[in-house]
Formats: C-alpha cells, structure tokens, sequence
C-alpha cells in the first residue's frame, strides 16, 4: 500500500501489529474513528537513526490511516535541555518528509494544567509529599521479588500536602529536599507502581518558561497527561515503556471524562551495528571531542547521516525495511548502506573524480589542444540527459589503476597494455617517468584517436575501461572517506569495558589534492554524485568557492563485509 505525504512524497506502508491495533479500534469505532498520533521528543541531543524509525512510524500510521500527527517536546528537564536541540529536531522531521501543520507542542505549554491535576490528586488523596531523599525511597521501593515499604509521610492530611506542595512550587524548599508522589500500591509487582514521584524541585532556568516554576513533573506523569489533553488515540512508544503502560492507564484513570482514551503501544527499538544509538554516549563522544560534532558524518544521528549524504527517502526505505516487531534485536547497517545505494543510483548523477592522481601524457595528442567529449549522467535515468566533458593530452588518473609488474588477474593499465578511458580514447602505456626516489610520477602514453567515444572501429577489446579528469581543467577538491565509526558489530556484549575503546582508527581518512571534473567547481551543499567507479558522495558544507569537499557517503559495494567473511 502506498499513502500520499504531506509534501506530494509518497511511503510505502506495510501492515504490521500496530497498524492491525490501529485498524481494531478503528472497527469497533473507539475515539469516534479517529487516529491521531504524536512524536515526543526530549529537547536534549540530536536525533538520531532509532528516532527516525520512530518518525517514519507515528507520521506514517497516521498518514495511512487519514490521521494527524503532533510534533511535542518533552521539556519537563530543563538541566538537559536547550533550544538548538529543538530546533534541529524540527530541521530533522522536515527533511525526512513530514509536516505536524499547526500541531508543535511543548510538555511545557502543559505546567498549569500539570500542576492543576497533582493538586486534585492530592485533594483525593491519591498523593502526597515526601521528604525522604532520592536514595532511602528507592531503597524502599525493594525488588521485583520483594514488596516496597510505605513512607512514614505517606498519610499525610490532604491539608499539609496542600501546603507543603505549594511550598515547594514557591521555591521554599531546596533541590532533593522533597518530591511528590502517587500515592499507589506499595505491593505492586510493577516497580513502576510503587508510589511513583510526580514531581521533583529543579532550581535551573527552563528554555521556554525561564524561572517560572521550581518544580518539574516527571515524563511519566507528563506523557499520558499531554496525550489526552491533545486528543492522542495512539500513543507509540519503544519497548522499555511496556512496564510503564499500567501507570500510564492509572494517571488516565484519575483524569479522564466520558469515552475517549489514549492508548500506548509499543515496539522494539532501533539498534544498528557498528554504532551505539544512546544519547549520553553520542553525546560524550562529541564533549570529549572524538568526533567534530552531533552532524559528523560517522555519527548516526540525522544532521550526521544528512550532512555524509543520505537522502530522506533512503531512510524511510530502511525504517520500513527493518520493519515493527515486540522483539528486541540488531539491524545489519548493511541495509541501511544498501538503502541509500540503491535510491542514489536512481538518482544521483555520474561524475568523473580522481582520489589519488597519477599524470597520464599521451604524446601523440596535440600538445596544448583539448576537446569535449560525450558523457552520460545517469544511466538508470533516460530524461538525465548527458555532459560534456573536457578531454586533453594530460589527464590524471587513479594510482591503483596502473601497476608496473601486474598479477595475472590485473587488467588495467600497464607497461605496453591498452585501456579504455571512460567516454573517450583507448591509450596505451608506453614508458613510465619516476623521481629521484624511484617514485611513479607520471606515464607516458599514446591514444588511438579512431577510437572516440570509447569503441575500436576495427572491433579490438580491452578488459578494462577507467576513468580519468583533464589535468588543465580539473578542480583541486578535498574528500573525506568515512567509514564505520566502531569496530566492533554488537557493542552491547561489550559492557564491561569503555564503549570508546572500540572507536574505529580509520574511520575518517581525509584526502587534499583530489581532482574532479570541472562540472563540480560550483556544486552546492548537499549536492548528490556518483563519482564512477569509486563510490556516491555528497557536498560538504564545508566546500569553499573553486575548492569543493566531498563526503564520501556510501561505496559502489560493501567491502566491509567481504572482508571480515561474512
């Protein structure tokens, strides 16, 4: 099944369990046959790869279905977050391909309703201020096997909580001195439904909000609420909140009206290979400075993955391939790799670029002449048309592309061998130049001019065609290769040493002096090629006037895995 975006993209949508939820409720007319969902980020990092799943999954089941999605940030812990994290999510769901309209909320925008609920709580009686610190009343809670004790502040009248939860929104209390709680079932074999705490004294500026309040609801008592008051039928959450979803219900309980009701669903989580997707170690990596920032292209994040040259489209692909599922695992980055090779090759135009320059002179080219030559820009696109591409008697070409002595499976350039250049001549080595140092700097050659376009008239073959730039007209250009930012696949089973220690050496190798067609002198940021042969790059915004940089995104084919075995 296909659904229409928003924005005239269209997703493909599989069924999968929370679509069939989504469609029971719809059969038995719950919520007036509404689907309406939100996405609830917190303010405090980056989004990242786990996040966009969760995207894809909220925005497209309710495109699915004729719903609507909000877009709410969970602001309720100002120590945390900072409006650079809000806006950048909002960049995020943008360029993945998805609009929440008029529908952006703030947990925030919600205080004094929040506030409002916990004093009727407390008039029920149904909560209560503790003064116990944070330690003792999680030692009372006991274990999963064993049942927590009561606090001795527990029964208090409704008349001192009153107050003394007043006291602590006036700010007359300091930080940790007391926290209110629900007043539940101690016994609870859900830990979750041992008196949880409500709120917490925060003395720290909020980013929206200032030095208004001094107290701060919890997520648990903020995310249910917020949902309802927005008229939330689905609420989809990962796999950690399940236990949570009884105290969810409970907070629904005390505070709705008449039928309708919120429902929470969850699902397994995005894991990926070769990275970690927590937010306290993405951001240690980028305090302690081992990567350039939350948008370094090795990071997983959605700036990282935008900026190495992933498009919208490769990833809600990979959201829908991983699929939905209730058990926990680890998706192969392979299938994320393969995604965006496989829309950029649709998509992205053909370019020629050199990584590492040898000179090739052919010495029977007019010396100083030049001429244009046809080159396709998108084989898998008929409407992408062609170029023109300058041809001279110097070029460069890749290094690893001649070899003196070559193995007997080596069919590209070597002494008395004939190659195909890519669109243009064959042309064959016929003496090598070195340096002092006995270094290769250039080779010597001669090209069949009967042979443009790349084919002998008199029907001869070559086994191997390369590709090459004209030396006078090719633009200097810096690439950055990045790899895997880990070197180990599964860094969960690593738990008792540093995650960092796993940190890959090699994951960003920066090349100066490349050259590339000139073509590329004044390609913008962001822009998509494929330079042949080699692999499909993205513009970094880093690129300067004549000295573009390049990000390589993906290669042509996945060496990784061929070389570890797999």
């Amino acid at each position: 099944m296909t659904d229409k975006e928003t924005n005239g993209q269209e997703v493909t949508a599989k069924s999968n369990f929370i679509h069939q939820q989504i469609e029971k409720d719809l059969s038995e007319g719950k919520n007036d046959g509404r689907v309406h969902t939100r996405f609830p980020p917190e303010p405090n990092g980056y989004l990242h790869i786990g996040h966009a799943k969760s995207i894809c999954l909220n925005f497209g089941a309710a495109l699915k279905y004729g719903g609507m999605t909000n877009l709410r940030f969970d602001d309720t812990n100002p120590e945390k977050e900072e409006d650079e994290y809000v806006r950048s999510i909002m960049e995020d769901v943008r360029w993945l391909g998805f609009d929440w309209g008029d529908r952006l909320f703030y947990a925030s925008d919600y205080f004094d309703r929040l506030y409002a609920f916990a004093l009727k709580l407390i008039r029920e009686g149904k909560a209560y201020v503790d003064d116990q610190d944070a330690e003792t009343i999680s030692n009372q809670k006991g274990s999963p096997t064993r049942p927590g004790t009561e606090s001795p502040y527990r029964n208090r009248s409704v008349e001192e909580n009153l107050r003394l939860f007043e006291a602590m929104k006036n700010g007359d209390f300091e930080e940790g001195a007391c926290v209110l709680r629900a007043k539940i079932d101690m016994t609870s074999p859900n830990m979750h439904m041992r008196d949880p705490i409500l709120y917490r004294i925060m003395k720290t500026p909020h980013h929206r909000t200032g030095d208004k309040w001094v107290i701060y609801p919890m997520y648990d008592f903020a995310h249910g609420q917020c949902d309802y008051w927005e008229g939330i039928t689905h609420s989809i959450c990962t796999l950690e909140f399940e236990v949570h979803r009884p105290l969810y219900d409970w907070f629904i309980d005390q505070l709705k009206e008449g039928d309708y009701r919120p429902r929470q669903i969850e699902f397994a989580r995005l894991n990926l290979t070769y990275t970690v997707m927590s937010k306290r170690k993405l951001l240690e990596l980028v305090k302690e400075r081992y990567v350039s920032g939350w948008d370094d292209p090795r990071m997983p994040t959605i700036s990282g993955l935008r900026r190495r040259g992933y498009t919208p489209a490769s990833i809600r692909n990979f959201a829908e391939r991983v699929g939905v599922t209730k058990v926990e695992g680890i998706s192969d980055v392979t299938l994320l790799e393969h995604s965006v090779r496989e829309d950029l090759n649709k998509t992205a135009p053909r370019v020629m670029g050199v990584l590492d320059p040898l000179k090739v002179i052919i010495t029977n080219y007019q010396a100083g002449e030049a001429e244009m030559v046809e080159a396709v820009n998108n084989p898998e696109d008929p409407e992408a048309g062609t170029r023109l591409v300058p041809f001279s008697g110097e070029l460069y070409i890749e290094r690893e592309d001649f070899m003196e002595n070559p193995p007997a499976k080596f069919f590209r350039l070597a002494p008395g061998r004939e190659v195909r250049l890519r669109y243009a001549y064959f042309i064959t080595c016929q003496e090598v130049v070195r340096d002092e140092k006995g270094e290769v700097t250039a080779l010597l050659c001669t090209y069949d001019p009967e042979t443009r376009g790349g084919n002998a008239p008199d029907g001869r073959k070559v086994k191997a065609t390369i590709h090459w730039v004209s030396a006078a007209h090719a633009v200097e250009a810096e690439v950055r290769l990045y790899d895997r930012l880990f070197m180990v696949e599964d860094l969960s089973e690593e738990k008792e040493r540093d995650f960092k220690e796993f940190l890959n050496p090699g994951s960003l190798v920066i090349k100066q002096g490349c050259r590339v067609e000139p073509s590329l002198v004044q390609a913008v940021p962001f822009s998509h090629f494929q330079f042949e042969r080699i692999g499909y790059f993205n513009v970094d915004p880093d690129s300067t006037p004549g000295k573009p940089v390049f990000n390589r995104t993906v290669a042509l084919k996945d060496a990784w895995t061929k070389e570890k075995g797999k």
